[in-house]
């Protein structure tokens, strides 16, 4: 589905990832953890065409993303941003229907189809009573959602491709497990989804397979039930954590141990 060979890529003059070989089956779920400016984003840009590579390829299916036509590539890849600030002059509905923007043709207006996608997408996405509201007036959480049903309208096939940078970031605990709800739910009807994910105990939950990235490189990837470790959590984050069951999943989890010297 996903396949990165020998990615370079920065900004300007500033390398972040090197050499990143990578491998995402189709209907995977994946989740990318890592410390801080470990190249988390940058990798979410290169896989959805947006930030070009200084040397090496994204495939998608085979076709190379940067060489594809951006409209081609938006029908086949939703992103959604860590930052979202959309206008007060969008509603709710407006802004879900620019999702379904990639589908028209040259000149073309919103039709019944785009209409009918970006209103399952606000049913699916709880955002369905908001949908008279302005956009830039939403709470973060009501945002989140409502960026989430752009992009199940903007590619509502069942072989989707998502890819969500940090879509929980700093919600509610409640608002943190609706969004990775709803990612499952689509990713059960055979969406890959890859998400760059800050909670270490979120993304074991959810995710089924974790990418870890550290100073721009690939350090570990494989199984959560395999490489959600003590040993590799201390390794690549610094810090001393203990990993035990989660008491109604079984997914493992971790916690901080205080440095008590």
């Amino acid at each position: 589905m996903i396949r990165v060979e020998k990615l370079h890529c920065g900004y300007g003059r500033r390398a972040v990832l090197s050499d990143i070989d990578l491998e995402v089956g189709r209907g995977e779920m994946v989740g990318l953890l890592g410390p801080n400016g470990s190249g988390k984003t940058t990798l979410l840009l290169a896989l959805s065409g947006v930030l070009a590579p200084e040397s090496g390829r994204v495939l998608l299916d085979g076709d190379d993303v940067h060489a594809m036509p951006a409209k081609e590539r938006a029908r086949r890849i939703a992103a959604v941003p860590q930052h979202i600030e959309p206008s007060h002059d969008l509603t709710v509905r407006e802004f879900v229907l620019m999702g379904r923007y990639p589908h028209l043709s040259f000149l073309a207006r919103y039709g019944e189809n785009d209409h009918a996608a970006a209103e399952t997408a606000m049913r699916e996405t709880g955002t369905m009573h908001l949908a008279e509201r302005s956009a830039g007036g939403l709470s973060g959480g009501e945002l989140q959602r409502t960026a989430i049903a752009r992009a199940f309208a903007q590619c509502p096939q069942e072989d989707a491709v998502l890819l969500l940078d940090e879509a929980a970031s700093g919600l509610d605990v409640a608002h943190k497990l609706h969004i990775h709800d709803l990612l499952r739910a689509r990713h059960r009807a055979g969406a890959t989804v890859v998400s760059a994910i800050h909670d270490l105990n979120l993304a074991a939950l959810y995710c089924s397979r974790l990418v870890f990235l550290k100073e721009g490189h690939i350090v570990l990837d494989g199984p959560t039930a395999e490489v959600f470790t003590e040993t590799h959590l201390t390794e690549i984050y610094g810090a001393k954590l203990t990993v035990f069951p989660h008491p109604v999943t079984g997914a493992p989890q971790c916690c901080l141990v205080p440095n008590n010297d």
